[in-house]
């Protein structure tokens, strides 16, 4: 039998998996046409899930057009005893139970609940259940469809596999001092009920380094530095190369990653043309009111797109149809709140993004082309750069802090490896030619994670901080 390599890169956005089989590396299918799957869970009513990209469709469907009503959550009831009957009448004695309302928090009509980026929580102790048609769901049963199916389509390609690399970031996010054990604990339960039952963790940056080396075994120079810039986190690694082998001399990551980055373009990009800073006027008892159209309580529900539908019910409603029928200058912004409210558009407006991000890479200048709500926004590349100057700092600081942890200047650095989506930035990459100047390569930014896990364990490579 021939011996291979599994690797499983689940990751904040999206996950792959890879094969390798001692001389190359190929990815395996997850998606009906494409190797790489979201990493989202749907569960409808009947506790039924649904993972990758069919959860996010099934989530966008069921969304809408639909009239969220919350109901009040019945949170205890109260008993007296009451007696039937007046004057001398022998009565008997019953039981008065009533009701205990709390907030109207229980969505009646909701067909189910979307999970993405569940990795982002798995650091965070506080986070232990959550509710999902008044069933308390534990954070792995929540992510662990997703890793079943990666199981089974591994084994749809090579048959049943005795062990896998499993990729990690170097720091997951959450504050508490004990976030990585708790983190790695939770993730290697959800891959064990996944049925993966040997298993070994392997950080993220030091799997991309791996990949790059099979991949150019000719490669130049003995330190290695590899960012790895992906949807939830910032991880770095400086590897110095030992012949076939290397030592990993120094590992750091932080909590950014590309979706940090599209909520960033959403607020400054598409927030004014949606009614942000305009001015409302309404109807008050004795006058009529004129003051700033309350937009804060919709922004945190538009830029996180898994609950955006939560803004169709009345009291987001009401005054966005009563500010359009108002008319006057402007209308139109709230009229396209209203569209992306009623037709659940913002995972469609953070695909657009992240078309618009994708083509300032090339181009000096793109448009985010939205028609559905009739909005044509060109962005200069100059413009895109100051608008993420803030997350572009905490780069540059933590690639510092890397180099410094191994103890180098930057001048004794040989090569320096990107990957991840958001490496693509031409900001990033001209960060890193400035510290680097000649020494920056491209790899693989989607797939060389996976592929290096699949590496690492038909190696039988370990790390341990």
């Amino acid at each position: 039998m021939t011996r291979l390599g599994v690797g499983v890169d689940f990751g904040t956005s999206n996950s792959a998996a890879a094969i390798f089989d001692g001389e190359s590396v190929r990815l395996v299918q997850l998606e009906a046409h494409d190797s790489i799957v979201p990493s989202a869970t749907y569960i409808d009513r009947t506790l039924t899930a649904k993972t990758g990209q069919l959860a996010v469709e099934q989530y966008i469907a069921d969304n809408t057009g639909r009239t969220v009503e919350l109901i009040p959550e019945v949170v205890g009831e109260t008993s007296q005893f009451v007696e039937d009957g007046g004057g001398d009448e022998i009565s008997e004695v019953q039981t008065a139970t009533q009701k205990i309302y709390g907030a109207p928090v229980t969505d009646s009509s909701l067909q189910g609940r979307l999970f993405r980026g569940t990795k982002r929580l798995l650091g965070d102790e506080e986070v232990r259940r959550l509710m999902v048609f008044d069933h308390p769901f534990r954070l792995v049963a929540l992510i662990t469809p997703l890793l079943l199916r990666i199981r089974k389509s591994i084994e749809a390609d090579i048959g049943s596999f005795a062990n896998a690399h499993l990729g990690h970031p170097v720091n997951f996010e959450g504050r508490d001092k004990f976030s990585n054990q708790l983190a790695m604990s939770r993730l290697g339960e959800a891959f064990g009920y996944a049925g993966v039952s040997q298993r070994s963790f392997y950080p993220e940056p030091i799997a991309a380094s791996v990949s790059f080396l099979h991949a150019n075994p000719d490669a130049q120079g003995e330190t290695v530095l590899s960012l790895d810039f992906g949807g939830g986190t910032l991880d770095f690694c400086l590897l110095r190369r030992r012949g076939q082998d290397f030592d990993v001399i120094a590992t750091h990551g932080i909590g950014l990653g590309g979706d940090h980055l599209d909520q960033i373009l959403f607020r400054q990009l598409l927030f004014p043309h949606l009614g942000k800073g305009e001015m409302w006027r309404r109807r008050g008892y004795d006058r009529d009111i004129e003051t700033r159209f309350p937009f804060e309580e919709f922004e945190d529900l538009l830029v996180n797109w898994a609950v955006t539908y939560t803004l169709n019910q009345n009291k987001y409603t009401t005054p966005v149809m009563e500010r359009i029928a108002a008319g006057g200058a402007n209308t139109i912004k709230f009229e396209r709140l209203r569209d992306i409210i009623k037709h659940n558009l913002s995972y469609l407006l953070f695909t657009r993004i992240r078309t618009l991000k994708a083509d300032l890479s090339r181009f000096e200048v793109a448009r985010l082309d939205v028609p559905e709500i009739d909005l044509e926004i060109e962005l200069s590349r100059r413009e895109f750069e100051d608008m993420i100057s803030e997350p572009l700092q905490r780069v540059a600081e933590a690639l510092d802090v890397t180099v410094a942890k191994a103890g180098l200047r930057n001048d004794q650095v040989d090569i320096v490896l990107r990957t991840g989506g958001s490496s693509l930035i031409p900001a990033v990459r001209n960060l890193l030619e400035d510290r680097f100047p000649g020494r920056v390569v491209e790899h693989d930014p989607f797939t060389s994670v996976a592929a290096g896990l699949a590496i690492a364990n038909y190696r039988g490579l370990s790390f341990t901080p």
